[in-house]
């Protein structure tokens, strides 16, 4: 897999989880943890897709 291919795999994955995140605030008693887990694996995407974004 390239590059290119990767990073917009995880773009993609990086969007699932936002929508996931904003599902879960809206909801009457949104789950924190669950909101907080979410958002960390977001950030750890965003971090990889940063990385690979500078080797390609």
């Amino acid at each position: 897999m390239s590059y290119e291919a990767r990073i917009n795999s995880l773009k993609n994955r990086h969007a699932r989880l936002d929508a996931r995140i904003f599902d879960e605030d809206r909801r009457p008693m949104p789950d924190e943890v669950t909101i907080r887990r979410l958002k960390l694996e977001k950030l750890r995407l965003k971090e990889e897709i940063e990385r690979l974004a500078r080797l390609g």
